[in-house]
């Protein structure tokens, strides 16, 4: 948190990270940047983005552009288009790198079903792993392992079988179980 409060200029950051699908709708953003201070301005940019970059071929590897005196990271799988963007100095390699830990985290939630439908069923877990990549502008996380990790465990289903969860969640699910049968 150091970085946050006295450094916060020397930090790379990020404006906002957007989830969109084949026709440039929204399936889950988060912008971290008074640049566009109203739902129109967010959602007019959002469709200027994707007008922009949709006829890139950004789905073996990340794409770069500048666009609005921002630098804008993208790349598509399927039905859906991820976008990080920074200011116009912020260094690409490590928006890219936002990028690359975010479609990863996706990939992992949703069992490599990187889909409109998948997204969808799953946003809790998309919005999530937002919150655990960046908060506030600042780069908390890139790795998608500890990505999904983290949401995973806010996620414990404690109605799965204890054969499908976790060490940490079978334990959670059995001190649950054992505050419930102490109560009764």
């Amino acid at each position: 948190m150091l970085c946050a409060f006295q450094f916060k200029e020397s930090c790379p950051s990020v404006k906002n990270i957007l989830l969109l699908d084949s026709e440039g709708k929204r399936i889950a953003v988060k912008y971290y940047s008074d640049d566009w201070s109203t739902n129109i301005a967010k959602e007019a940019f959002e469709k200027s983005v994707f007008t922009k970059t949709q006829k890139t071929n950004a789905r073996t590897e990340a794409e770069i552009t500048m666009f609005e005196n921002n630098v804008v990271v993208y790349k598509f799988v399927q039905d859906l288009h991820f976008f990080v963007t920074g200011g116009d100095d912020e260094n690409e390699l490590i928006l890219a790198t936002v990028l690359q830990g975010f479609f990863d985290a996706v990939g992992l939630l949703l069992r490599g079903t990187v889909d409109k439908k998948e997204a969808l069923e799953n946003l809790d877990l998309i919005l999530l792993c937002l919150d655990e990549i960046v908060d506030g502008g600042i780069i908390l996380e890139t790795d998608a392992n500890v990505i999904a990790g983290k949401v995973a465990s806010h996620s414990i289903d404690s109605a799965a079988p204890l054969s499908e969860q976790t060490i940490t969640q079978a334990l959670a699910t059995a001190r649950e179980h054992l505050t419930r049968s102490l109560l009764k």
